[in-house]
Parts: C-alpha cells; structure tokens; sequence
C-alpha cells in the first residue's frame, strides 16, 4: 500500500477557484445594505450556491482523527458547505471535478481553514470530509437530504446515489492520502 503525503496549505494563501469558495467576511468582501437596520446589517454572497428544495442544514461535531484520507466523494446536484463554528481551524482535502468513477489523487491538496472562515465547494469537486486541526469542531453542514439516504446504502465500503460517488481511494487506487499539521 503506498502511501501519498500532502503538503498542508493555508486557505489564506492559496486559490480555492478550482475547487469551489471560501465562506466568511475578508477585508476585499464587497458588502450589501439590506433595507432594514440603517446599515447595522450588511449582506454578501461568497458564491452561486446551488440545490432544491432537498436541501438540509446540519451541525456536525469534528474530533480530531487519524489525518489519512482512504475515502473521497462528490456531489453532482449541489454545492456542499461547511461553515465552523466557534473559531477551531480545521483542514478539507479536495480534487478538483473530472469526468471519472475516481479523483485524480495527483491533484489532490490539503487544505487548512482558519475557524472563522467557511467553504462552499463546486459541484463535483472530490473532496473527504473535514479533519479537525487539533480541537473539535462544530460546523454547520449544508447539503441535500439525497446525499444522507445515499450515504447509507454502503456496497463494498463505498456509497452511490444519484447525487453521490464515495469511493474508496485506498482499495481503488491503493494509495492512502495523508497530511501533516504544524504543532501549535
């Protein structure tokens, strides 16, 4: 079994285009007024979220885990979001979207948030359900109530749906993804 280290990358520093947007408030966000609360209340969109009416808030509770990646999945109805809350960092790993039944691993990045700062992803981007840094954390989950009834219809240690492929990077490609954190 090979395994396939990460380097970890600051979500500050690198650009999260490809793979979908950040979800916070940054010194360039453009803010809007809404029409109540004389300017006390200002509104932006981080990106084009996207889904229907099958779409469900959820809070998970992160505890901190063996920091290897054996599975990765996406969605191809909607833009998945998580959002932290009370400020813990924490790391997502992504691969960007592509027309295969896996993620291309070579073009997988680690990617560490700072806790005030969310992420929405693009359709299809691969991705392994967040890693807390070194303390829980609560995170708000955004996504369709599709992909949890998919999720549970495990075959072979993975899980499909219409919505859903989450593979099992380590028997498919037997590489098992890793990263590092940088002590405190």
């Amino acid at each position: 079994m090979k395994y396939q280290p990460l380097p970890l990358q600051s979500a500050e520093d690198i650009d999260l285009e490809p793979y979908g947007w950040p979800v916070g408030i940054g010194d360039d966000t453009v803010l809007s007024d809404t029409a109540f609360y004389e300017g006390a209340v200002q509104l932006c969109q981080p990106g084009p979220f996207s889904s229907d009416d099958d779409t469900t808030l959820s809070v998970a509770r992160v505890r901190p885990r063996n920091n290897e990646v054996i599975w990765m999945e996406r969605h191809f109805k909607h833009t998945q979001v998580f959002v932290p809350l009370g400020g813990n960092p924490y790391v997502v790993v992504l691969a960007p979207p592509n027309d295969k039944a896996v993620p291309d691993i070579d073009a997988a990045v680690a990617v560490q948030f700072p806790g005030h700062l969310g992420f929405m992803m693009r359709v299809g981007t691969w991705h392994e359900f967040p890693f807390a840094a070194h303390d829980p954390v609560d995170m708000i989950v955004i996504l369709r109530n599709e992909t949890n009834r998919d999720l549970d219809q495990l075959a072979n240690d993975e899980a499909e749906g219409e919505d859903l492929q989450k593979r099992n990077i380590k028997a498919r490609l037997g590489v098992t993804l890793g990263f590092d954190l940088p002590s405190r």
